[in-house]
């Protein structure tokens, strides 16, 4: 089947942003399988952008043509580099590089974390709708996407019913793995809170580093997508604030690393190898987000395929403004529960021109205060009536 370019840079979009969540997980987790799940996507990624270049390519008949194709081809190799930077991170898993324990710890104890999960022979969820099944209410796991045989299906529908052998990917707080894997028929995992206490080592600070690396990069390519989408060079020069940041986290690692090198034996050395390569890969994926945003940053309209492919994509990204007398008034992201009320994650917060990145829980919002969050597209005008803004919702205002 012939895949038009919106349908190929959906496919692009949301096939990188879940190799960059399932490399991570694969590496708090250890967990070889979910580091071949990011080799799977990374061979479809490429099935993919090489079929949006001849596509472009057939498209453009005048300078024009070229000039409106060459932002969709910037746009792909963008996430192709993102995709690539997954796969590195996804082979610190399967090249045995080694991880500090760490670093683990850091990444598995985070407040909201990716699993794998296959249903496997005696599972309790086979043959049933996902509706049915209720594993957000019973468990706090959501499913964003699941691999039947060797296809993707990304956002399943309540309908969607589960089959013996569906691997599926969710995300969630750390305490819902467990709980889906039992339903799915395996064993858990059994995770224990990280022993963490004392004085800082140098390898500890390189860890934290690397954590706020990850999450740092992981911003920046949200807000990229939301630059392009609202066409706003104010988003796009933040993407750039926050690749200056990235840089300076990743020369700050390497100087922590180098120093933890010193404290550790021939046998733990090892360890720090996968350590810089995931800060190396992290840092790249923080670049190709700030080249995303060149089409946000330039004069010319970009084709209208991108804002329609991230209109439609299983994750989309849209802003919500905090209004007077608003149930979000005044109250804090997790009095409001917003991931389990809209589905939506928040990104960012702009208050007062000010961007605060990966806000917690405990954030009280006030009004005028400008939500940056991704999340499924029907979530869109559940968190814009949280918050009082009563514009449409981001697919209505995608540019024609």
């Amino acid at each position: 089947m012939v895949r038009n370019l919106k349908e190929l840079l959906t496919d692009a979009k949301d096939a990188s942003e879940l190799m960059v969540d399932l490399a991570y997980a694969a590496v708090f987790f250890d967990d070889d399988d979910l580091a071949r799940e990011v080799i799977h996507l990374e061979d479809r990624m490429d099935a993919a952008v090489h079929e949006m270049r001849i596509v472009c390519m057939l498209a453009s008949r005048s300078p024009d043509d070229a000039e409106a194709m060459a932002g969709i081809l910037g746009m792909a190799n963008s996430m192709e580099e993102i995709a690539d930077a997954a796969e590195d991170i996804a082979r610190v898993v399967l090249k045995d590089l080694g991880v500090p324990s760490e670093l683990r710890d850091d990444l598995r104890h985070a407040e909201e974390i990716m699993a794998r999960v296959k249903l496997r022979e005696g599972n309790d969820l086979a043959n049933r709708t996902l509706s049915d099944a209720t594993l957000p209410s019973e468990t706090g796991m959501w499913i964003i996407a699941l691999r039947r045989d060797v296809d993707y299906i990304y956002g399943p529908s309540g309908d969607f019913v589960l089959a013996d052998g569906d691997v599926l990917i969710l995300q969630g707080p750390r305490e819902g793995v467990d709980l889906v894997r039992e339903l799915a028929g395996g064993d858990a995992f059994g995770l224990r809170p990280p022993a963490r206490g004392g004085r800082l080592s140098n390898l500890d600070r390189a860890v934290d580093l690397l954590v706020e690396l990850k999450n740092v990069g992981e911003v920046a390519v949200g807000m990229a997508y939301s630059a392009i989408l609202f066409r706003d060079a104010g988003l796009a020069a933040e993407v750039g604030r926050l690749e200056d940041r990235c840089d300076d986290l990743y020369y700050d690692l390497q100087r922590w690393v180098l120093r933890a090198a010193s404290d550790l034996g021939d046998d733990e050395i090892d360890e720090l190898r996968g350590l810089m390569q995931i800060g190396q890969s992290s840092e790249r994926i923080a670049d190709a987000a700030q080249e995303m945003t060149r089409i946000a940053e330039s004069d010319d309209e970009p084709h209208p395929v991108i804002a329609a492919a991230l209109a439609e994509a299983d994750e989309i990204v849209t802003d919500a403004e905090v209004h007077d007398g608003s149930t979000a008034e005044g109250r804090s992201l997790r009095e409001l529960t917003i991931e389990t009320e809209t589905g939506m994650y928040v990104l960012a917060i702009n208050r007062g021109g000010r961007w605060i990145y990966r806000p917690r829980g405990y954030r009280a919002l006030e009004v005028g205060d400008r939500l940056l969050a991704t999340g499924p597209e029907e979530g869109v005008e559940l968190l814009r009536r949280l918050t009082g803004d009563r514009r449409p919702a981001v697919s209505d205002d995608a540019f024609a």
